[in-house]
This record gives structure tokens, C-alpha cells and sequence, in this order.
């Protein structure tokens, strides 16, 4: 026998609020689970600025700095490299992967125009650290007040 039961628009609007909270806290506090960035791709990196530099590091323990690519178009910064599998585990029964392999790739843009001529990239210890100039445009200047 069917059981009827009151229709509350209320009781609505209560539950497509928690699934809207659901999909926001989902898609902004745990980035990646949607088809953002998968753990390989992903590349943790600072980026900061100072008076004549734009300054960012990156974390890429494990690749060689010969298997990194480094490009500035325009406003873009592109880092591209691979992390590489030192072992095959074909044999084995995994029972945790949690070190990343696989390619990656980051793209960010820039704050400020520099100039990808004089750019310089460092490596050590598992650290990409690059110093993009900034171009003379974007350099604060001092103007000297004079009083009359």
C-alpha cells in the first residue's frame, strides 16, 4: 500500500543546500578529486616577488635538472619534467604508491612583465629556484620633489 507523505519545500531547499555545500567543499578544499590535478602532474611551488626580481621555487625531489624545461611566454611561466620510476614493481604486490611518477606540467602566469633573457634557474637538493628579472617598465622609480 502507498504511503503518502506531505511535499515540504523546506525540506527541499535543506538538501540541495548540502549538496551545493558538498560540491564546493569538495572541488575547493580537496582540489584534484574532479579532474583538476592528478598527484603526478601536480608541482608544489612559492612564488614571491621583490624589488627587481620575480622569484619561484619549486619542489621537484628526485628529477634531474636536465630532465626539467623551463619556457617564459609572454606573461607564462611553463615548467615541464618527469618524474621517473627508479624500480618496475610488475612482480610485486603494491600495497601503497604514494611517491609520484609520471610527467608533470605547470603553467602560471606572471605578475609582472620580465625578461625571460636574463632569467636564471638553480638547482639543489630537490629545489627548481628561478629569478626572472623584471623589466625596467615595471621598476618602481623615485621622482625627486622639488619645492619652489
Amino acid at each position: 500500500m502507498a504511503e503518502l507523505v506531505r511535499w515540504s519545500p523546506a525540506r527541499d531547499m535543506v538538501s540541495l543546500r548540502e549538496a551545493m555545500d558538498r560540491l564546493f567543499e569538495e572541488s575547493f578544499l580537496r582540489p584534484g578529486l574532479f579532474g583538476g590535478e592528478t598527484p603526478a602532474s601536480a608541482l608544489p611551488l612559492d612564488m614571491f616577488e621583490t624589488e627587481n626580481d620575480v622569484v619561484v621555487k619549486a619542489s621537484v625531489p628526485g628529477v634531474k635538472p636536465e630532465d626539467i624545461e623551463v619556457t617564459v611566454t609572454g606573461d607564462l611561466l611553463t615548467i615541464k619534467g618527469e618524474f621517473k620510476s627508479e624500480e618496475k614493481t610488475e612482480k610485486w604486490n603494491v600495497i601503497r604508491q604514494e611517491r609520484r611518477y609520471g610527467s608533470f606540467c605547470r603553467q602560471l602566469g606572471l605578475p609582472v612583465s620580465v625578461d625571460s633573457s636574463k632569467a636564471e634557474a638553480t638547482f639543489e637538493n630537490g629545489i627548481l629556484t628561478l629569478n626572472l628579472p623584471k623589466t625596467e617598465a615595471v621598476k618602481p622609480k623615485s621622482v625627486k620633489v622639488v619645492a619652489k
